[in-house]
C-alpha cells in the first residue's frame, strides 16, 4: 500500500519532491548493505543483486499494474531497450566499483552525470554551453583531481580501477538523460488523437479505430493522468537493465560463494536499494524538470557517505570531503543558476 500511494497515477510537484527524496535515501544504502557481505565479492554481488531486483520488479509491476503487465509492455520499442542497456551499465558498473574502492568515491563520481550530459551537449550534438556550465564543469574537474591526487601518487591501482570503473555510471546516465529528452521532444509533437490513444494503449485500453466513443477527451485526461510529458511506460526499462546486468556478471560469478546472511543483504540490495527507489525516480521524473532532478540526486552522495560512516564504519579522508564538496557545491549552483534563468 505503501509504494501505491506514494506513485498514484497523477503526482503532485510537492509530492514527486518527495518520492524522489526518499528514492536518493534508499539508492544511499547500496554502501551499508554491501559492506556487510562477507562471502560474495565482486562479480557475484553483482548478479545477485541484479537478479533479486528482476524478481522484485516484476512482483511490484504484478502488484502496481495489475494482471497482463507483461504483455502490455512495449517490447518492440528500440528507446526502451536503449534505456534498459543504460540501467544495466549503472547498476554494473556501480556495484563493482565498490568492489574496488570507497563509497565516497564511488558516489563522488557518479554525481558527475550532469558534466557529461553538458558535454555530449556541446560536442556530439553541437550545442552551445553557457560560461556558468563551463565553470561548473572546471571546478568540479579541480575536485575530482584534488581527490585522486594522492592516490596517484601512491599508486594506490585498486583505488583507481575502481574509479574508471565508476566513471560508467556517469556515462550510462548521461545517455539515459539524452534518450528522455528525445522521448519527451516525441511527446510534444503529438498531436491530441495520437496522444489520447497512446495513454489508452498505456493503460491497457485497446481503442476501437471505429468507435469515437472509446477516444477519451484530451482535456479530461491530460491534467490527471499526464502530469509530465512522458507517454511511454519506461519503468518496464528496469527490467531490461537488471537482466542485462545478470547475463554479464553470471560467468564471472561461478562459483557461488554467497552465505545464508549475505542472501539476505543482497535481497535488501535489490529490492529497497535498487528496485523500489528506481521505480519511484521514472515515475518521478515525469512530474519534475531536469534541474530539480540533477539537484535531488545530489542527495546520494551526502546521505551515502553518512549511512556508510555510520553503518560500516567507512570514513571519508579529508581529500574526499574538501574535493567532493567542491564537486557537489559546482554541480548544484550551476543547475540553480541554470533554472533560475530558465524561468
Amino acid at each position: 500500500m505503501l509504494l501505491r500511494s506514494l506513485l498514484p497515477a497523477a503526482m503532485s510537484h510537492r509530492r514527486a519532491v518527495v518520492v524522489m527524496t526518499l528514492a536518493t535515501l534508499l539508492w544511499a544504502t547500496a554502501g551499508v548493505f554491501t559492506r556487510q557481505i562477507t562471502g560474495a565479492q565482486g562479480f557475484e554481488i553483482t548478479f545477485w543483486r541484479s537478479v533479486l531486483a528482476l524478481a522484485s520488479m516484476l512482483l511490484l509491476l504484478r502488484w502496481w499494474r495489475g494482471p497482463g503487465f507483461f504483455g502490455r509492455i512495449p517490447w518492440r520499442e528500440p528507446v526502451l531497450w536503449l534505456s534498459g542497456l543504460c540501467w544495466a551499465t549503472m547498476f554494473t558498473a556501480f556495484m563493482m566499483a565498490l568492489s574496488f574502492t570507497t563509497v565516497a568515491n564511488v558516489l563522488v563520481l557518479s554525481a558527475l552525470g550532469p558534466v557529461f550530459t553538458a558535454l555530449v551537449n556541446r560536442f556530439v550534438l553541437g550545442n552551445p554551453l553557457p560560461r556558468r556550465t563551463w565553470m561548473a564543469i572546471a571546478t568540479a574537474g579541480a575536485g575530482i583531481f584534488y581527490i585522486y591526487a594522492a592516490q596517484l601518487t601512491l599508486g594506490h591501482d585498486r583505488k583507481l580501477i575502481g574509479s574508471l570503473i565508476a566513471l560508467l555510471v556517469p556515462v550510462g546516465a548521461s545517455a539515459q538523460w539524452i534518450l528522455m529528452q528525445r522521448e519527451q521532444q516525441r511527446v510534444r509533437r503529438l498531436t491530441p488523437q495520437r496522444l489520447t490513444t497512446e495513454l489508452l494503449i498505456e493503460q491497457g485500453v485497446m481503442p476501437d479505430q471505429g468507435s469515437k466513443a472509446q477516444v477519451l477527451p484530451t482535456e479530461d485526461v491530460l491534467p490527471q493522468q499526464m502530469p509530465a510529458p512522458a507517454i511511454r511506460d519506461m519503468v518496464p526499462a528496469l527490467l531490461i537493465g537488471a537482466a542485462l546486468s545478470a547475463l554479464i556478471c553470471l560467468p564471472f560469478a561461478i562459483p557461488f560463494q554467497a552465505t545464508l546472511a549475505d542472501m539476505g543483504w543482497l535481497a535488501l540490495l535489490g529490492m529497497v536499494q535498487l528496485a523500489i527507489p528506481c521505480s519511484m525516480a521514472v515515475v518521478a521524473s515525469r512530474v519534475l524538470h531536469a534541474p530539480e532532478l540533477s539537484l535531488l540526486a545530489l542527495l546520494e552522495i551526502i546521505f551515502g557517505i553518512l549511512l556508510t560512516w555510520w553503518g560500516a564504519g567507512e570514513i571519508p579522508g579529508p581529500n574526499v570531503a574538501i574535493g567532493g564538496a567542491l564537486v557537489i557545491v559546482a554541480l548544484a549552483l550551476n543547475e540553480i543558476l541554470g533554472w533560475r534563468q530558465s524561468e
